[in-house]
């Protein structure tokens, strides 16, 4: 590990003046991934900011309905809420089945926003890597690439985002909110992870010195807890396919929030993960399901679309059959419990 620098900022001026004034500073909060990378010579800050006092521990209640979720909450602390296993349980699924309750007490809305890929070319500094070394080349494309994406690749990468809470985010139109050297920004969070394209080393459209300060997420009824009677009714799921049953990266996931009323599907929220470079939303999918009837026919054509697009490569061909399989699933449970008829 190289040799830095540490310091606690006060307030989130004072630690995006930090890193203003040091190109290769970086912020740090539960440590979970970063040090990880630290170790591995993959990040090699001069400094770290700690931000973990800095005051976004909050979950509150807005006007419009919706919640605003503090940046240094910790993942856990966000999965037990009462408000948003009541109003956003999917989040709540997406959390518990990532990593182990130890890392979930440690690490931090923000920094599950910023974590990086596990592709193992990327954490290992042996082998060429385009996010790691721009330019170098993607190892991966011609290695075991088994865990990699088959959405959203370029010839530069093919590296798969491993969040679980983001994928739950993307499908509850979350909104990120950041402060940075140029004022406050709003980020609605399909546009806060990037493509790699050309480009694949930058992951997020965060400036060096922007820090994540919450997350908002809209007034969403038809994503709340299932009550009996309600009509229409709505509900969400996650559902994670991995290679065990618990600290493991998901092979596919899929976040679902449905509204149902009677035998019409009124509203749709589809995001993939382990299939894609970013956390995956599936407009796709959601075309076919809205105004649709609750079937197994229209299940499989909402999958069928989901995954149309995918690229697999010689060792992950795999997940787009286990992608199609994994959303239906997703998609009867919710219809289910939501009164429909699959």
């Amino acid at each position: 590990m190289n040799p830095f620098t540490y310091v606690r900022a006060a307030n989130s001026d004072d630690a995006i003046a930090t890193l203003t004034r040091e190109p290769q500073a970086m912020f740090i909060a539960g440590g979970t991934n970063i040090l990880d990378l630290m170790k591995e010579g993959v990040h090699t800050p001069s400094q770290l900011v700690d931000i973990r006092k800095l005051p976004s521990t909050e979950i509150v209640t807005k006007d419009n309905g919706g919640i605003r979720i503090g940046a240094t909450l910790r993942n856990s602390d966000v999965a037990y809420n009462s408000i948003v296993q009541e109003r956003y349980p999917v989040l709540s699924e997406a959390i518990l089945a990532g990593a182990s309750a130890q890392l979930r007490n440690m690490a931090t809305v923000g920094g599950n926003l910023m974590q990086r890929t596990r592709c193992s070319y990327f954490h290992d500094t042996a082998f060429r890597c385009n996010k790691r070394q721009p330019g170098s080349g993607c190892a991966a494309l011609e290695g075991f690439n088994r865990m990699h994406a088959v959405l959203g690749t370029s010839e530069h990468c093919i590296a798969a985002h491993p969040s679980d809470m983001c994928v739950a985010l993307v499908a509850l139109d979350a909104v990120v909110q950041t402060q940075g050297p140029r004022g406050e920004r709003s980020i609605p969070i399909t546009d806060f992870h990037l493509l790699p394209d050309e480009t694949p080393h930058l992951e997020t459209v965060l400036e060096h010195g922007e820090i994540i300060t919450a997350v908002d997420l809209p007034e969403m009824p038809f994503a709340w807890r299932c009550s009996e009677g309600a009509a229409p009714r709505g509900r969400s799921h996650y559902l994670k396919i991995r290679d065990r049953a618990s600290y493991a990266f998901a092979l596919v996931s899929a976040a679902v929030v449905l509204e149902i009323d009677g035998q019409q599907i009124r509203n749709a929220r589809i995001a993939l993960g382990g299939v894609g470079t970013k956390p995956w939303r599936s407009l796709e999918a959601e075309q076919v399901l809205v105004g649709a009837s609750p079937t197994q026919e229209t299940f499989t054509a909402a999958a069928d679309a989901a995954m149309r697009e995918a690229r697999p490569y010689q060792h992950n061909q795999f997940k787009i059959e286990l992608a199609k399989r994994t959303l239906e699933e997703a998609l009867k449970t919710v219809a289910a419990i939501s009164g429909g008829q699959a």
